[in-house]
């Protein structure tokens, strides 16, 4: 059999690889495994495994369909087995369908964010040598540019949203399902390029036992899916925290995804009401948008006269729905009829927004913190075991430290975040793998405090430091003060020159709808701040901005905030 070795000779050498482990025994795969078969495994045939506004799919529809789009691959486009394959569209039933079909066929998913531009893309195409590509006619555009600024894709096939009129369902519609392919468990499945928040986005390699390491590690043990369960999310596919949240958790679980093509938090409110979603995955920025939709939001009379008010005791927990809970024809209030757990993964979830959103509904939402290079979550708590600001501990399949300035494990203080676990980085032919691997540990750039507990507490990117008059200060920390005002939307701090202290704290606000930019308003945030942290770590200087820069999967670029204009 004709097998492109393509990704295989481009793994790094096993000298700069993270030690596996595989301590818990949902972790001990078969030597064959295809990952695709592995996860249509989870629901009954005749169970929902998908729904949005254009249908309703059983787990068989996406097994019979999958298998005809891995059969036109193989049969019709000449895929082999290691061929990558591109993916471009937004989450809908057709796009994970096609996520399956791949697989089936033995080829590599490389889904990419629906927001990238022809440039971008292209870098991914020549990163990955891609052959074939799937890609939904409303993206085709963009996607033809960047075809013609490279030279390795050969077969396109176009698809229509989930109407079910382009081209890859009329070509698979009489075709049988191709069987899976025979595919080991260290066999490339997928690449996963990150975000580029910190440079050139890096191709990010997983075998189909990586794919399912997340599922049966934090999924199984802090989640807890089941058949009849909704799951919906806003980060796209091509981001492995909404691959995951989406996708592979429901259905390893027997569960069902729900996805909405733009899922802003108006519109994830609408779909959770509409199609009985119970599990939600989003950003916390989404989450404080949602409890300032209409009906849900604060008093705004009341916070235009007092914009510095602490309405609440920040420091308090409602474990109940109070006084503060939505109005009972509210957007939200109609979602917290299904919706029952929340999970916020992508940028730290800040205190004050866990406890926002906790008061106002009940829910506790589960934060973690993932990587591309790792999958998926690796620290997380839900739950009783949620200490509101901590990410949590080290999900159950993996260990974690924290390194100090020479490398070396500490049981308790502040250093880099570093792991071990059923999954680790494997960049594709990029000399950055020797960054991230360090003795074996797999250190993601993220400074954190590990407590007597081994609870995780966020402190900052490891290049996010702020040092000011001698007095290291986390950007996160000065965030989530101001983020505790009613007046801020959004914020971002990051640390300039300064000839006095060396660098000093600037933070850039996105403000509320009600609130207007002022210099009064700024003085009466920089005491807010002074009120909830130290007096040193206070915002010296604030900008008022309409939007923060983001990359597609809505990180942060903190990067773009420093370079002057």
């Amino acid at each position: 059999m004709t097998i492109d070795s393509f990704v295989r000779d481009r793994l790094p050498p096993t000298e700069l690889l993270p030690e596996f482990r595989f301590d818990l025994p949902e972790l001990q795969y078969p030597e064959r495994l295809n990952a695709a078969a592995e996860l249509l495994k989870g629901g009954d045939p005749g169970a929902l495994a998908f729904v949005n506004d254009y249908g309703r799919w059983t787990y068989a529809d996406l097994d019979d369909f999958s298998g005809r789009i891995a059969r036109l691959l193989v049969d019709q486009e000449g895929l082999v087995p290691g061929n990558r394959v591109l993916l471009r569209g937004p989450n809908g039933y057709t796009m994970f369908a096609a996520w399956l079909g791949v697989l089936k066929a033995g080829g590599v998913v490389v889904a990419t964010m629906p927001l990238l531009r022809p440039g971008e893309i292209a870098t991914v195409i020549e990163r990955a040598n891609i052959s074939h590509a799937i890609v939904d006619s409303r993206f085709i555009g963009d996607f033809r540019q960047a075809v013609e600024q490279t030279h390795s894709v050969k077969h396109i096939l176009r698809y229509d949203g989930d109407h079910g009129r382009g081209e890859l369902e009329t070509r698979t519609a009489a075709l049988d399902p191709l069987p899976p392919a025979d595919t080991g468990r260290d066999d490339p499945a997928l690449i996963a390029f990150t975000s580029g928040t910190t440079g050139v986005p890096k191709g990010c390699v997983q075998f189909h036992r990586d794919v399912l390491a997340p599922c049966d590690s934090f999924a199984r043990h802090l989640i807890g899916m089941k058949p009849g369960d909704i799951a919906l999310t806003s980060a796209p596919l091509a981001f492995t925290f909404g691959l995951g949240a989406a996708f592979l958790f429901p259905l390893r679980a027997g569960a069902a995804c729900c996805t909405v093509e733009q899922p802003s938090p108006p519109a994830m409110l609408e779909a959770i009401a509409k199609h009985g979603v119970t599990h939600l995955g989003t950003a916390p920025t989404a989450y404080k948008a949602m409890l300032a939709t209409e009906g849900d939001g604060p008093d705004v009379s009341r916070l235009r006269s007092t914009p510095t008010e602490v309405v609440e005791d920040p420091h308090s927990v409602r474990p109940e729905r109070s006084r503060g809970a939505p109005s009972s024809d509210s957007a939200l209030s109609r979602a917290l009829k299904t919706l029952r757990y929340c999970l916020s993964a992508g940028e730290h979830l800040p205190e004050a927004t866990w406890r926002a959103w906790h008061e106002r509904t009940g829910i506790a939402i589960t934060d973690g913190i993932g990587s591309t290079e790792m999958m998926h979550i690796f620290i997380s708590a839900a739950g009783d075991d949620i200490r509101p600001g901590s990410t949590g501990k080290a999900v159950p399949g993996y260990t974690a430290t924290v390194l100090d300035a020479d490398d070396q494990p500490m049981d308790e203080g502040t250093g880099r975040l570093a792991l071990k676990g059923p999954t680790g980085c494997r960049y594709l032919d990029d000399e950055r793998q020797k960054n991230y691997v360090v003795d074996g540990w797999n250190v993601t750039g993220d400074t954190y405090r590990k407590d007597a507990d081994s609870y995780y507490w966020y402190l900052a990117r490891s290049d996010d430091m702020i040092v000011s008059s001698g007095y290291n200060i986390g950007a996160p920390e000065v965030e989530n003060a101001l983020l505790a005002h009613p007046a801020v939307a959004e914020c971002a701090v990051i640390g300039v020159p300064c000839p006095e202290r060396g660098q000093k704290v600037k933070a850039f606000v996105v403000l509320a709808g009600f609130a207007e930019a002022s210099d009064e308003l700024a003085a009466k945030l920089q005491d807010f701040a002074k009120e909830q942290i130290a007096p040193y770590k206070y915002p010296r200087e604030i900008t008022f901005v309409e939007a923060l820069p983001k990359t597609a999967t809505g990180k942060l670029r903190r990067s773009e905030l420093r370079e002057p204009k």
